[in-house]
């Protein structure tokens, strides 16, 4: 039980820690605007692609190949495509985007918790390390969320709150990775390309096209390519 106890805190640790120091990184400053906020939207856009690329599908094909993969990867599209206008009920647009892209960022957390349970359980030393990795990967995606929530006018606590809550998820991921050890190669599968095509929508359904609208080219371009350069730097220090 114990040791259980903490394979859970590890990730929940790696999720809330991550993505709580992107909201607090934002919300201590002033609230992102103009070419800044088109910045950071597209920055994390790229850092979702980098870990979509880099990590989610390679290791997802790895697992059980294109079926299960793309299976999940099309649940996941189709998942955030019909969830998309239940969460554009009350409030601005930008805090719209900023709970929808929590609601992404949870998402991929699940899978992500799993294979630090599972990597735990393998051996201590590989759950840490991955969990760290994840841990600095959540960073720039907290910082996804919580620009256009504090942009929007959420204050700065509400906005850190959230971030930290989308977070939340790697802990239920690695309890689940605890418990059941070795899931299924197909199951894993699955779950990644489901977080796959979740974040996918979210990149090019809310991230780049919002960060587009706010009309300043070359900050989206600098920031978008940052993005994807940030993720793959992070990922290959572990």
């Amino acid at each position: 039980m114990w040791h259980l106890a903490r394979i859970v805190y590890l990730g929940t640790m790696a999720g809330v820690l991550g993505t709580g120091a992107g909201g607090i990184l934002l919300a201590l400053g002033r609230r992102p605007k103009g070419a800044e906020l088109s910045f950071h939207l597209a920055l994390s856009g790229g850092v979702m692609l980098a870990v979509v690329f880099q990590d989610l599908l390679p290791e997802a094909l790895v697992l059980k190949g294109p079926g299960a993969t793309f299976v999940g990867l099309f649940l996941g599209l189709i998942t955030l495509m019909v969830l998309r206008p239940l969460s554009s009920r009350g409030g601005t647009d930008l805090i719209q985007t900023g709970l929808f892209v929590g609601l992404g960022i949870a998402a991929h957390n699940f899978p992500e918790g799993l294979a630090i349970g599972a990597g735990y359980l393998a051996s201590q030393q590989l759950g840490l390390g991955l969990a760290l990795a994840l841990c600095l990967h959540n960073i720039p995606e907290g910082m996804a969320m919580a620009a256009p929530l504090l942009a929007g006018g959420a204050s700065p606590t509400t906005a850190v709150l959230l971030t930290l809550a989308a977070g939340l998820p790697m802990g239920l991921g690695a309890l689940t990775g605890g418990i059941f050890g070795h899931l299924s190669p197909g199951t894993l599968a699955g779950t990644l390309g489901f977080a796959a095509g979740a974040m996918l929508f979210l990149v090019f359904h809310e991230l780049l096209p919002s960060a587009v609208q706010l009309k300043h080219p070359w900050a989206t371009t600098c920031g978008a390519v940052a993005g994807i350069v940030l993720g793959l730097a992070l990922w290959s220090l572990f």
